[in-house]
């Protein structure tokens, strides 16, 4: 099926005069996560990961993607005629590199603008054009082929109560029109979905684990405008769409509008598509959205709410393991049955509104692959032994969670239990540093990595991702990571009201996986003659599972951590727990 996929996509690109052809993870507002309209890379080349970028010859292919998904992207790709490129290792070429080599001067790369930054326009094109190359980038040839294209989402809004979002419309707007000003912006472009849904308070279900529109905005010193099709909202918000000065027009008449936009006109070049970009006449101010930092530092009432939604997720994480644990050997489990079961005691939460990304259950060698998903292909049988890595995430009204633990399903071996306990230490390192303001994830990331480093292991990603509220679950500008990723922008200094997940891991190909994942507040601390200094609060509450923990490869301070810590699990989750849940809680949590 994807070579016959790829032998139709030659012939409409041998039609255009297209040597190349570049098939990017993304949609026109350049989201992490797309809808099925969207997924043109998955269709073409069969991997499912949340990252890649395909590269389609007339007479071969490369998809590029990173470490979290090689073990996964090598199996989906067989047979393809697709070769695998393991971004980050030396001997990958960079895409450009690839296109370079294999064309001809005069030759010409085709994508669809609308799917490609204008930051990553401007490089191919500085790229190319060292071998003449050309590039026509208003060319979306998958929907020529892609006859059952499924249509594009348009779920109903609903309004984001301040009571949740601790800030209306108004004030919000306010906030970004001060941003502009320092920029000395009169326009101000935004694709990102995630940004729009901030400033108008408003959610929706357009993409699973994403609950917000896709929609675009243009924010002026007096007005604003929210390119959606009107019949999608509810009444509430565009009552205050209206109060607030805020026009509404149709989805794609933004590109007809921007082209007579007053400027200077701020635009982020990394997120905005060159379609758009391009078709902008007004001198450009360019420079990192100021809503990324606005949207990243939560504010008071957000924060209480995330605290309040991690409780509900706690419980039922919490009462997942007491399952799992208890029926393992008495029941037939798999990892699907197992994710099932474990989105019941979500959805049984107030103000569960649905994951908050696709659940990773992972038994055993399958969890060497750390975005691994069950299918009613791979699915397995769990037993009493071995261990089960489970990533999973809720969306409530309160805020959005994130979450990992792995499971001791039974006997597993001194090599597991010293790999369990060493990725446990570099969870406990970061959560319970302390710092000077200016820090990065950067600083800070060979905290975690420390106790594997030492060892000459590593993982091949992030130790953290910052996390939205009702929003996305991977979320800039902050991070953990020992080096710089542009693409990632994750790197910021870390500010109070941050949050971000804390996920060291061990993965060894064909044996296991592990990972202890909590997603931590950044806090500030006391400020004296050498500075502020600032830290961190866990949000997260669901024990570590004792059984894999080998106490005597810990460092005094960590035992006491891990002490501390599990004795506040008990006191916030055990009210909501059954008698037997609540007992069996004080005795998993008991101090080492």
């Amino acid at each position: 099926m994807i070579k016959e996929r790829l032998q139709a996509l030659r012939k409409e690109m041998k039609k255009e005069g297209i040597q190349a052809y570049i098939v990017p993870t993304s949609d026109y507002h350049d989201t992490e996560y797309v809808c099925e309209y969207f997924a043109c890379r998955k269709y073409l080349s069969g991997f499912t990961g949340s990252a890649g970028i395909l590269v389609v010859l007339m007479d071969q292919a490369g998809l590029w993607t990173d470490g979290r998904y090689f073990i996964q992207a090598a199996s989906q790709l067989e047979g393809s005629g697709i070769d695998l490129m393991k971004m980050g290792q030396p001997e990958t070429p960079s895409i450009s590199e690839y296109i370079l080599t294999h064309l001809q001067e005069q030759d010409t790369v085709g994508f669809d603008g609308k799917v490609i930054n204008l930051q990553d326009y401007r490089q191919y094109s500085t790229q190319f054009a060292s071998k003449k190359i050309r590039i026509e980038n208003r060319l979306d040839l998958v929907s020529r082929i892609w006859k059952d294209r499924p249509a594009l989402p348009s779920t109903k809004t609903f309004h984001y109560e301040e009571k949740y979002a601790g800030a209306s419309i108004d004030q919000k707007l306010a906030m970004v029109r001060s941003e502009m000003n320092q920029l000395k912006a009169s326009s101000h472009v935004i694709t990102k979905i995630d940004e729009i849904a901030w400033v108008l308070n408003l959610r929706a279900g357009d993409i699973p684990h994403f609950p917000v529109a896709l929609a675009y905005m243009t924010i002026e010193r007096e007005q604003a405008t929210v390119y959606i099709n009107e019949s999608r909202l509810d009444a509430q918000s565009r009552k205050l769409f209206e109060q607030a000065n805020v026009q509404i027009k149709d989805y794609e008449a933004i590109y007809h509008d921007v082209v007579s936009l007053s400027g200077p006109v701020l635009i982020d070049p990394h997120f905005v598509n060159s379609t758009l970009a391009l078709s902008i006449q007004a001198p450009l101010v360019e420079a990192q959205d100021p809503i990324i930092l606005l949207k990243a530092c939560k504010n008071e009432t957000e924060i209480e709410n995330t605290k309040w939604a991690h409780i509900k997720d706690g419980v039922a994480v919490t009462r997942f393991m007491y399952w799992l644990k208890h029926q393992v050997s008495q029941e037939t489990i798999t990892e699907c049955s197992a994710q099932d079961r474990l989105q019941k005691y979500r959805a049984e939460q107030e103000h569960y509104l649905e994951d908050s990304f696709s659940t990773i259950c992972a038994y055993k060698d399958h969890a060497a692959m750390m975005h691994y998903s069950a299918t009613p292909q791979s699915d397995v049988v769990l037993k009493p032994e071995g261990m089960l890595l489970v990533d999973s995430g809720g969306q409530y009204i309160e805020g959005t969670t994130d979450i990992t633990r792995t499971f001791v399903l039974g006997p597993i071996t001194s090599e597991e239990k010293t790999w369990f306990t060493l990725a446990l230490r570099g969870h406990i390192r970061l959560a319970k540093a302390t710092f000077l303001y200016g820090c990065r994830g950067l600083n800070l990331d060979i905290l975690a990595r420390g106790p594997l480093w030492d060892q000459m292991m590593d993982y091949q990603c992030g130790t953290g991702h910052g996390v939205g509220h009702l929003s996305n679950v991977h979320e800039a500008p902050n991070g953990f990571r020992w080096r710089i990723v542009p693409e990632r922008n994750d790197s910021c200094v870390l500010e109070a009201g941050m949050i971000q997940s804390d996920e060291p891991g061990v993965y060894q190909e064909g044996a296991f996986g592990i990972r202890h994942e909590n997603e931590l507040l950044v806090v500030s601390k006391d400020q004296n003659l050498y500075g502020q200094f600032m830290g961190f609060e866990s949000l997260t509450f669901v024990p570590f599972d004792r059984e894999g923990i080998d106490a005597s490869l810990m460092t005094q301070d960590e035992i006491e951590w891990l002490n501390a810590y599990h004795q506040e699990v008990y006191e916030k989750i055990h009210p909501y727990l059954n008698a037997q849940e609540a007992s069996w809680l004080k005795e998993v949590t008991r101090p080492l």
